[in-house]
C-alpha cells in the first residue's frame, strides 16, 4: 500500500476514533504508528481493485481490514491484540501448511504463529480504529439475518453432516478441519450479520475467497448462524 495514502488514512481513522470515544488525543497517540509499520504490512487496509488478479490471494499474509467495522466485535478486537493467539491453524493460505497423508491432512508442525502483542491501550485504540473501517456496510445493510435458535444436536448435525463445514473449520476444540478459521469462538469474535452475509456469498465480500459458495438460502443460513452463534470456546 503506498504509505502516503496509509497516513492519510490513519490520520482520519485517529481524528475520528477521538470523536467517537472522546478520548484525550494522547490515547490515540500511536495509532498511526502501529497501522503503518505493524498493520498494513500483512493486512489490507484498503479496499482493492475489482479487477484484482485471482493469484492476489497467494500473497496475502493475514485477512484484509478495509470492513474490519462490518466483520468483528470490538470488544473482541481489544482483548485478541493484547492477547493474540491463532485463529487460522494452518496460517491464512493453508495449502502451504498442510501435508496431505494417507491418514486425511495433518498439519505442518514447522508452522508459527506470530502477531504483534499491543499494551492494553493500543489495543483499545487501534480497535476503535478499526471499527471505523466499513468497505462493506452495503452488504450488512441488506442482510436480514435475526436473533434465534436451533437445537444444539441439529446445529452440531447440520454443520458437520448435512453442510460438511467440519471438513474445513472446528466447531469444538478437538472436532472439525485445518484449512478455515475457528469458528467455535465465533460468537466472540464476530458479528452476527457479517457471518449470515458472507455465508450467503462470499465472493460479494472477498472475489477470490477460497470460501466455496454453499448454495443455501436464507432460512438455512440463518439456521447456520444461529448455531455458530451458540457455541461455547
Amino acid at each position: 500500500m503506498n504509505v502516503t495514502n496509509l497516513a492519510s488514512i490513519a490520520s482520519a481513522l485517529v481524528a475520528a476514533a477521538a470523536l467517537v470515544t472522546a478520548a484525550p488525543p494522547h490515547a490515540f497517540a500511536d495509532v498511526e504508528s502501529i497501522l503503518q509499520s505493524q498493520c498494513a504490512s500483512c493486512h489490507a487496509l484498503q479496499a482493492p481493485a475489482n479487477n484484482i488478479a485471482k493469484n492476489e490471494r497467494l500473497s496475502r499474509m493475514a485477512p484484509p481490514l478495509h470492513f474490519a467495522g462490518n466483520k468483528y466485535n470490538r470488544d473482541w478486537l481489544v482483548s485478541w491484540l493484547s492477547n493474540p493467539s491463532p485463529i487460522h491453524p494452518a496460517g491464512y493460505y493453508p495449502q502451504r501448511h498442510i501435508i496431505n497423508t494417507g491418514d486425511g491432512d495433518t498439519l505442518d508442525t514447522d508452522v508459527r504463529f506470530a502477531h504483534p502483542t499491543l499494551s492494553t491501550e493500543e489495543a483499545d485504540a487501534v480497535a476503535t480504529a478499526l471499527m471505523l473501517l466499513k468497505s462493506k456496510s452495503a452488504l450488512i445493510e441488506a442482510d436480514t439475518y435475526q436473533s434465534g435458535t436451533v437445537a444444539m444436536r441439529m446445529g452440531v448435525m447440520d454443520f458437520r453432516r448435512f453442510k460438511g463445514c467440519d471438513a474445513c473449520h472446528q466447531d469444538s476444540t478437538t472436532s472439525g478441519g485445518l484449512s478455515g478459521p475457528l469458528l467455535y469462538n465465533a460468537a466472540q469474535r464476530l458479528q452476527a450479520a457479517y457471518l449470515s452475509s458472507f455465508i450467503l456469498n462470499p465472493v460479494a465480500w472477498d472475489p477470490n475467497t477460497v470460501m466455496p459458495v454453499l448454495e443455501m438460502n436464507e432460512p438455512a443460513v440463518h439456521k447456520l448462524v444461529h448455531y455458530l452463534l451458540m457455541l461455547e470456546e
